[in-house]
């Protein structure tokens, strides 16, 4: 990832648009660093980090000018993440959740005129949008559905036991897959977007868990009615492949390098003023920092590739379904998530008991509980065992250059 210039007080402008994507990523990230300790303890939405993004208008960097947008491609919308991330995870992974299905939207809702309407009232209005794709006994399988859209007197409605909605409760808006009939198949699904005055939410399933706990990621009873014409053109189907999984696994992969840049920036600062406090000598855990520092950038490197080869990719459909790319893609969130966790593993053993205590300046705690979500956030291991027929269809390469 890019540095990115840290922002000052002076020369900001009454327009936010008129000053850098970074610098408008800082402020934010100022502001979130400064309750992170809150968010996580509350445990409780980020509300603070997510009013100074509203002002510095970041919800619809995504979408395109004419709408209201700013047109940022996805690496743009991962480094604002990565800043936020080093600040306060669960705001780092708020942004990234809302901007994927921003992306959904974007890519493939143009068609339709109620959904470009609902862009740019997400870019005036600065909307948040929660995403619904994880109901019942399918857990982590987001390409089945149980609830089906119901249709009657050109309306459609929705009743669906949602075992996951991060942050719903602070959302304006949902994006959620469905059945596309009550007669489809659970694979034959759909997705829609609710602005919140469609939708009730009752909960059911609270959010006590060791890490990312400002996302609230709790579970809802969603009911809901609109028009069919807030459901997207394209099948669910093509949108998981094209733009969901990609842009998740992108942007996911950009909160946790920055969860683990955050930790190794921490490691750093402990030797400087441990070397500092006594005579220059160094702590015994330094020799771990040159592990810490290689790891995360392995960790870049596989991400900054991967996000070159999506957006080199995005308007080639056949490139994007590609057997190849789709393994790509998915393999390399297998890739990012576990280097993310070795990297603050690493800075731990940098920072020795300084790390592990839940206070002081240089605990590497609370990095080390949220980046343990990461293989979780859908299973490394079920991610594999899916992949595994397709390993045996690979061309494994018989040089550098292949």
């Amino acid at each position: 990832m890019n540095d990115m210039a840290p922002a000052g007080s002076a020369g900001m402008s009454s327009t936010p648009t008129a000053i850098s994507l970074g610098a408008r990523a800082q402020a934010v990230a100022e502001v979130a660093s400064g309750h992170a300790r809150e968010v996580d303890a509350a445990p409780r939405f980020p509300k603070e980090a997510l009013a100074a993004a509203r002002r510095h208008r970041l919800l619809g960097i995504q979408v395109p000018r004419p709408l209201g947008g700013e047109g940022a491609t996805l690496s743009e919308v991962a480094e604002v993440c990565f800043t936020l991330a080093q600040a306060c995870s669960s705001t780092g992974m708020i942004y990234a959740m809302h901007q994927v299905s921003v992306a959904c939207l974007v890519r493939h809702g143009q068609a339709s005129t109620t959904i470009t309407k609902l862009l740019s009232r997400l870019c005036a209005e600065q909307l948040l949008l929660a995403s619904s794709t994880t109901e019942g006994k399918g857990g982590g399988n987001v390409r089945s559905s149980e609830a089906p859209v119901q249709y009657g007197d050109g309306r459609i409605s929705l009743d669906r036991e949602a075992t996951v909605i991060s942050y719903g409760a602070d959302a304006d808006g949902i994006v959620t897959t469905a059945r596309r009939a009550a007669d489809a198949a659970a694979s034959d699904q759909v997705l829609i977007v609710f602005p919140k005055e469609d939708y009730t939410l009752t909960r059911f399933q609270g959010w006590n868990t060791l890490g990312m706990r400002g996302t609230c990621s709790e579970g809802y009873k969603l009911r809901a009615t609109g028009s069919p014409e807030q459901i997207l053109p394209h099948p669910y189907e093509v949108i998981h492949a094209r733009t969901m999984v990609p842009s998740s696994h992108l942007l996911w992969g950009a909160v946790w390098a920055g969860i683990a840049a955050e930790a190794v920036t921490r490691a750093q600062a402990y030797l400087r003023n441990a070397a500092r406090h006594s005579g220059g000598q160094m702590a015994p855990g330094a020799p771990q920092l040159s592990r810490a520092l290689a790891s995360l950038g392995a960790l870049r490197a596989v991400l900054t590739n991967s996000l070159r080869a999506y957006e080199a990719r995005m308007d080639d459909a056949k490139a994007l379904d590609a057997l190849a790319f789709q393994s790509l893609i998915t393999l390399n969130k297998v890739q990012i998530s576990e280097l993310a966790v070795e990297t603050v593993l690493t800075t731990l053993r940098v920072c020795g008991l300084a790390g592990y205590r839940c206070d002081g300046e240089f605990s590497i705690e609370r990095q080390l509980r949220d980046v343990l979500s990461s293989p979780l956030m859908i299973n490394n291991d079920r991610i594999l065992a899916n992949l595994a027929g397709t390993s045996l269809l690979a061309t494994v390469p018989r040089s550098l250059n292949d």
